[in-house]
């Protein structure tokens, strides 16, 4: 289940990044980015680390027009971290990735919907609630550019939106992106209202697993719901 997870994400990064014509491969690495956007902006190693790599890597982290996030998939065990942190690399956040092997529907919230995302008015308020909700920014049309490959989910509480989502299927994996909702409709229980839609969704279209990445605030609420952990992502970057 570990190469599932990172498949999905790293899948949904580059996927994001095909229609900018962003998207790079190297036999080390791969890295993509969109500019004026917050978000793919990253580059991933194919295998555990060495000196060599991470400074193929700085070389190029040095070229490209918007900083780059570097993920650390802690799956070798051999403590390699401390290689980017040797050379000039600095922790910014920390995820966990998690999974599921979806079986059991959930009771789904009364009044509460989820709505894929089909228009530019609806990608402006997407964007809108996903830039409340965790403070940096998707562009317009990079949703726009790719909502034939992903679903972005507004999830609606009596016809009022509350929070975002976002779906990626690589084979028979759901992962799960996105989950956001605004400092002002928090502990309302929403996000947890999002995740089962999700979950009860996957079931009734056989799905083999679902995927997702949490914050260390947010594994309690996909504990409770029957996910179990995998590994840590260590988020770097580059110290300018």
């Amino acid at each position: 289940m570990n190469t599932t997870n990172i498949h999905n994400l790293t899948s949904l990064w580059k996927t994001a990044a095909l229609a900018s014509e962003t998207y790079h491969a190297t036999p080390l690495f791969d890295y993509c980015y969109i500019e004026k956007s917050d978000w793919p902006n990253r580059l991933w190693f194919h295998q555990d680390l060495s000196s060599q790599s991470i400074q193929t890597a700085k070389a190029i982290l040095t070229q490209t027009p918007t900083p780059l996030v570097i993920p650390y998939f802690d799956i070798y065990k051999s403590r390699s971290f401390e290689l980017l942190e040797a050379a000039g690399f600095e922790l910014m956040f920390e995820q966990i990735a998690m999974f599921l092997k979806p079986t059991t529907t959930f009771e789904e919230k009364a009044n509460f919907y989820l709505s894929p995302v089909q228009n530019e008015q609806q990608a402006n308020l997407w964007a809108h609630l996903f830039k409340q909700a965790f403070g940096y920014t998707i562009g317009i049309s990079s949703i726009l550019n790719n909502k034939q490959h992903f679903t972005y989910y507004i999830a609606y509480d009596n016809e009022q939106a509350v929070g975002t989502g976002l779906t990626n299927v690589t084979h028979q994996t759901v992962g799960v992106h996105s989950i956001g909702v605004p400092p002002s409709m928090r502990r309302k229980g929403f996000a947890a209202a999002i995740m089962k839609n999700l979950i009860n969704r996957a079931i009734q279209n056989n799905r083999q697993s679902i995927t997702l990445q949490a914050s260390n605030m947010g594994k309690g609420l996909y504990l409770k719901l029957g996910f179990q952990e995998q590994f840590l992502i260590k988020n770097y970057r580059l110290k300018l």
